[in-house]
């Protein structure tokens, strides 16, 4: 029997962040699992296997399709496995993924996460997919198979309505948009658009982060930087980057477990 848990990631409050289930139980075949993703519903489902103590494999899946990495996911795949006392809170985890091994950390109420850092390329973008957002980005690189636009404003980013429909009719991954904050508490802020997949609006997404802090860490000239991904739910995150890791650092919260 499989037991379950609804996690919110990267928030101290409930219903903040982005939500994950996270799945503990026996292996299951790729058509199982995704089904189960579908059936949740959630933009990711996370599902562990234990190797060992302290050493889990980690799946992530949205409701359509299986991702190579994601920040939420393992979050609350950290989270759950600290809560439930299956590994013991003074020790790291690692998880075995297909973007190689992952480690969390955890430091009082926040949980550190070391992920690849994602390296862009300058990229010249269809108009179209501007159109489609609302918006005419300063610059577009691609992120791996997500593209990157930067655009003037912390405004400008909220003020983005997409067009999901005329997305969809364009090839693409996911579309993470930023700018610098206009608030104290925060370096840059971001939103995350990701229809082709089955999440028109992903509320926290952590993985985006490891291409948006080298990428603010070049403008800004320092390594250590703050967060906030500005979707209606909202999420913080406290970053750093280590030559090619990202640290992310974050909260969670169970809302209920079966």
């Amino acid at each position: 029997m499989s037991r379950l848990f609804h996690v919110n990631a990267f928030s101290q409050h409930p219903f903040g962040g982005n939500p994950a289930i996270v799945v503990l139980g026996p292996e299951r075949s790729d058509a199982e699992l995704q089904a189960m993703a579908a059936e949740f519903n959630l933009s990711e489902s996370a599902f562990l296997t234990q190797l060992g103590e302290g050493h889990y494999g980690l799946r992530w899946f949205t409701p359509q399709v299986e991702v190579d990495l994601c920040g939420h996911g393992t979050l609350a795949a950290a989270h759950v496995l600290w809560q439930t006392g299956a590994v013991s809170g003074d020790l790291p985890i690692r998880f075995a993924t297909r973007s190689g091994e992952l480690v969390a950390r955890r430091e009082g109420e926040w949980i550190w996460l070391d992920f690849p850092r994602i390296v862009l390329a300058p990229l010249e973008l269809d108009p179209a997919y501007g159109a489609a957002l609302g918006c005419q980005p300063l610059q577009t690189l691609a992120a791996g198979a997500k593209f990157l636009l930067e655009l003037a404003s912390e405004e400008a980013v909220r003020a983005l309505t997409p067009d999901f429909h005329a997305l969809r009719a364009l090839p693409g991954r996911g579309i993470m948009v930023t700018a610098p904050s206009s608030r104290g508490e925060d370096d840059f802020v971001s939103r995350y658009f990701a229809p082709w997949v089955g999440v028109d609006e992903d509320p926290v997404t952590g993985s985006n982060h490891c291409a948006l802090v080298p990428f603010w860490a070049e403008r800004f000239s320092r390594t250590q930087l703050r967060a906030r991904q500005i979707s209606a739910r909202g999420g913080e995150l406290v970053l750093e980057l280590q030559g090619d890791r990202v640290w992310m650092s974050g909260q969670a919260l169970t809302l209920w477990q079966g």
